[in-house]
């Protein structure tokens, strides 16, 4: 269905070849003769992304006043719709800029290799030190600097301090994920409140944090399929265990995990360093009420450090203004005030590492019981090991959602499973 669906856009979209790209963002070049950056520049973003940008076009033009910025703000998924729709065309349509996804750059940039600007060549090079180890090489596919960091999601426990007292468990003391196991079956036990979400059918994503954490993904380094390492087995089985524990709240989507938040169905949440904002933003009545410890460990002495979602900002190949749109991506992941900007006012947790010494992230949270909370997720955002990100990882994700939940639900055999899943990936990359 999804093959005849794409070759009836794509038979529709030759008729538009022959489309000059006179119809992507810009309309002019953006330098003259002079050298000067002028010009208009069409930006694409979502939500609070597309918000910061909005909000930062002011400074943006103090030091370069003579381009004209418009962003233009779609949901995610209509942003790549278009995005695809745009490139099948050959640049019909398209802006100059681009807000992505790190998990969906690989499979733009494999299949449109020529859609997107090399970085390297405007000399984005020299801000690499900037970043941390992890978020570069999930913007660089096969040697090219594809996109501009944006914003992570270092990961860690949100937990309810008022909720773990009751049942009597000290956050502190929970170094490993066996340890995490017992205290929710004691938090069940005492309260009757699971500890917690997963969207079993939909999402693997505690699954994916075990994976890095122990320096995995679904491919390994050289893009071979890796779901049925010990690893894997190791970080399912452990899944599994809370699963059959009765700890887990089987939520239903992302209303789902804000809904378990705000009402207080589940005492923990494993997630990424952006989920403070939603936290503060839906449940202002639970100030005080959380806190944050890191990813516990499969034994003692390995790593808890994980990443959760991100985003990086492209260059269309097809702008006729490269320049001011190179202009606008150094400008707005290297620059520290507008990455403060949107942390600060939309919870974007910014890749610029510079930014980690301002007073937020330095001082206490009293909502996050005076925890000095964005300092601990600023800590270890060099420490999160590096994975391998492929055109596949997306697809690999919503497989191994699909066999979690035969694993869970269905008890199908763990071995079992992962190899089924890698058989069905296998299948699909071909």
């Amino acid at each position: 269905m999804r093959k005849a669906f794409f070759m009836l856009i794509m038979g529709v979209l030759l008729l538009m070849a022959a489309c000059s790209n006179s119809d992507s963002g810009s309309e002019v070049d953006a330098a003259g003769d002079d050298g000067k950056i002028d010009g208009e520049l069409t930006v694409w973003g979502w939500d609070v992304a597309a918000e910061t940008f909005k909000a930062s076009i002011e400074k943006f033009n103090e030091e370069y006043p003579d381009v004209k910025v418009k962003v233009e703000d779609f949901s995610s998924g209509d942003l790549y719709e278009k995005l695809t729709v745009g490139l099948v065309s050959k640049g019909a349509g398209l802006p100059d800029v681009i807000l992505m996804e790190d998990e969906r750059i690989p499979g733009y940039l494999t299949q449109f290799p020529n859609g997107f600007v090399d970085l390297s060549t405007m000399g984005y090079d020299k801000h690499l030190e900037l970043f941390s180890e992890s978020k570069l090489e999930s913007v660089t596919v096969e040697g090219k600097l594809s996109a501009a960091p944006w914003d992570i999601g270092p990961a860690g426990v949100f937990y309810r301090v008022d909720l773990f007292e009751e049942a009597g468990i000290q956050a502190d003391e929970i170094k490993t994920w066996d340890d995490f196991l017992e205290a929710g079956i004691q938090l069940k036990e005492k309260t009757g409140i699971k500890m917690l979400p997963i969207d079993i059918a939909n999402y693997a994503g505690v699954f994916e944090m075990m994976m890095q954490q122990q320096g995995k993904s679904y491919f390994d380094e050289d893009g071979n399929i890796d779901i049925t390492s010990e690893e894997a087995i190791r970080s399912m089985e452990m899944v599994q265990k809370f699963y059959d524990a009765g700890i887990v709240l089987n939520n239903s989507g992302w209303n789902g995990i804000v809904t378990a938040t705000v009402n207080g169905d589940v005492a923990t949440i494993p997630y990424g360093a952006w989920y403070t904002g939603t936290i503060m933003d839906q449940a202002p009545d639970l100030s005080g009420k959380w806190d944050m410890f890191y990813l516990p460990e499969f034994k003692e002495g390995s790593t808890r450090y994980a990443n959760v979602g991100g985003s990086a900002i492209t260059i269309s190949e097809y702008s006729n203004n490269k320049d001011a749109a190179y202009a606008f991506v150094e400008y707005f992941t290297t620059n520290k005030e507008i990455q403060l900007l949107g942390f600060e006012k939309y919870g974007l947790f910014p890749s610029l590492k510079t930014t980690y010494d301002a007073p937020i992230f330095t001082s206490e949270s009293e909502y996050f019981n005076n925890s000095p909370i964005f300092k601990k997720f600023a800590d270890i955002v060099s420490e999160v090991p590096k994975v391998t990100v492929t055109e596949y990882t997306a697809q690999a994700g919503k497989i191994m959602a699909n066999t979690q939940a035969t694993i869970l639900l269905d008890k199908k055999p763990i071995k079992e499973a992962l190899e089924q899943a890698k058989k069905q990936l296998e299948n699909e990359m071909k």
